[in-house]
């Protein structure tokens, strides 16, 4: 799987999940880290946390596996590192504080409209 199929395959999961205001973000001329970020929002830590459970599960079958994680504990931030694509999950709060998409804002937003249900 090339590392835009992941990144679509995530974006897929968590807008069946019911994610809020997912983005794809294509960073890899900005960045040695990654290539690609998938932003999200959940309802709440708990909405978040299930979102980080589907995408672990359904990635997992798929035989892929994260690198690392971090904010379980919290989760108001939730990041999974996939190598060629890192998701953040965050609750509404926590994204209008951190502004990840703005900090990002001069990277190649990557149109997902064909993915998402209507």
């Amino acid at each position: 799987m090339t590392s835009l199929e992941l990144a679509q395959k995530i974006v897929t999961i968590l807008d069946e999940k019911s994610a809020m205001d997912v983005s794809l973000l294509h960073v890899e001329e900005k960045t040695v880290l990654t290539e690609y970020l998938v932003i999200c929002t959940g309802t709440s830590t708990t909405h978040n946390r299930a979102l980080e459970g589907e995408l672990e599960f359904k990635l997992g079958e798929l035989g892929e596996k994260p690198i690392g994680s971090e904010g379980h504990d919290d989760a108001s931030w939730i990041v999974l590192d996939y190598g060629s694509v890192m998701v953040h999950i965050f609750t509404q709060s926590a994204k209008e504080f951190y502004k990840l998409e703005k900090l990002w804002s001069d990277t190649e937003n990557v149109d997902i409209s064909d993915l998402l249900i209507d």
